[in-house]
């Protein structure tokens, strides 16, 4: 059963840095996947954030986000980090860890998904 856990969300005021990190158990091959983070605000779609290749480490980033999130991993570790530095109010969201086996579906539909940790900007 594969499982990933997320922690490090939590209530920051504008300008501020948090970093989370997800855990992944249950997967064979954890450098194989590809992983990502989604966030949700009320209201919104889900959006696809940060994106980390399997094994050369490529990486994505949706514009909004560009300069001021940095998406690493670990594989010997099987963990997966967001460094949120220059945080806005509009960064307010639900966020999810996600894997997938290759990185098409990491990005659009991952087989596996966290429980998402609260991340609330505000002063």
């Amino acid at each position: 059963q594969v499982q990933l856990v997320e922690s490090g969300g939590g209530l920051v005021q504008p300008g501020g840095s948090l970093r989370l990190s997800c855990a992944a158990s249950g997967i064979a091959t954890f450098s194989s996947y590809a992983m990502g983070w989604f966030r949700q605000a009320p209201g919104r779609e889900r959006e696809l954030v940060a994106l980390i290749s399997s094994l050369d480490s490529v990486t994505w980033y949706r514009d909004s986000v560009k300069g001021r999130f940095t998406i690493s991993r670990d594989n010997a570790k099987n963990t997966v980090h967001l460094q949120m530095n220059s945080l806005k109010s509009g960064d307010t969201a639900v966020y999810y860890c996600v894997a997938g086996s290759s990185w098409i579906l990491a990005s659009s539909r991952p087989e596996h998904w966290g429980q998402g940790t609260q991340v609330t900007v505000s002063s």
